[in-house]
């Protein structure tokens, strides 16, 4: 159910409890251990029926499921209908669906509880390179930051003779991110030394709201610890953890409250409410 030939990727379709849903592999590969993501990985599972064709039976609650479906969609943000009182059935669905977190969440002590939300920037400057990793165990994070960093990429030198020229000056192209999994970003800056036939020489980083376009490893990191201590992240703690490539680690904590938002009423509603506020003025006034 991945991408076929380098293609976009395929929608699949889900029957829950007589329901009908459809959506994206990577939707639902979002949290990679769960029963969700294997199903469309091919793991054979016994409460997972496949149909073929992308297709798949869930005997589940299928109103319970869309909560679930929504939650994956919104980078692990959970949008509860106004009056939701089904907290104990849909923790049990996210237990069965293998979303650990959002079990966590619907828990009785997890719905007023802040949790801490880590993040780990590992740093190696080498010949005039930077190197960067992000991990964040909260994925949302992890594509919010990948939002924010554009890699831009240039030309290198041209040769001839043995002598060295400078091309015309070129737009910068942007390039995207490495993403070894939902929680991780990879990148890095600096001069590049490619091999015959590689196209690249130089690599950029500009993180947004900065609008300037980095080199420079150093400055680069400057930039991105001040982003991240202005995003509400503290600095915990500071080590090397290869004292011969002299890898840095910065691990950072944000303390956030539970990712549970109720849908507000409908405009509609709202309005009556505040008329039928009005009127009640009035008629003490009267």
């Amino acid at each position: 159910m991945s991408r076929g030939n380098g293609g976009p990727e395929q929608p699949v379709t889900l029957n829950v409890g007589g329901q009908q849903f459809s959506t994206l592999p990577s939707t639902l590969r979002r949290v990679p251990d769960s029963r969700l993501a294997r199903m469309v990985d091919g793991v054979a599972d016994g409460e997972l029926k496949p149909l073929g064709g992308g297709h798949f039976f869930l005997d589940r609650d299928g109103g319970l499921f869309a909560l679930v479906l929504d939650y994956l969609r919104n980078g692990e943000q959970l949008c509860l209908p106004s009056g939701f009182r089904d907290y104990q059935r849909l923790q049990r669905e996210a237990e069965f669906y293998g979303l650990p977190a959002l079990a966590d969440l619907l828990a009785p002590e997890g719905r007023l509880r802040p949790r801490a939300e880590l993040l780990e920037l590992r740093f190696l400057l080498q010949e005039g390179r930077g190197y960067f990793r992000l991990f964040c165990s909260q994925s949302g994070t992890a594509e919010a930051l990948g939002a924010r960093i554009v890699l831009f990429v240039s030309e290198p030198p041209q040769q001839s003779d043995g002598a060295v020229w400078a091309a015309p000056q070129r737009p910068l192209v942007p390039v995207p991110l490495q993403r070894p999994s939902h929680h991780d970003l990879v990148f890095q800056c600096g001069t590049d030394f490619p091999a015959p036939g590689e196209q690249f020489g130089a690599r950029y980083v500009s993180i947004k709201p900065d609008q300037r376009k980095l080199i420079n490893g150093t400055n680069v990191l400057g930039l991105l610890i001040d982003i991240l201590l202005k995003d509400g992240f503290r600095l915990v703690s500071t080590r090397t953890v290869s004292s011969e490539e002299k890898v840095e680690c910065y691990t950072f904590e944000r303390m956030k409250s539970p990712d549970v938002f109720v849908v507000t009423e409908s405009d509609k509603v709202e309005k009556n409410i505040v008329t039928q506020i009005k009127q009640t003025r009035t008629n003490r006034r009267r």
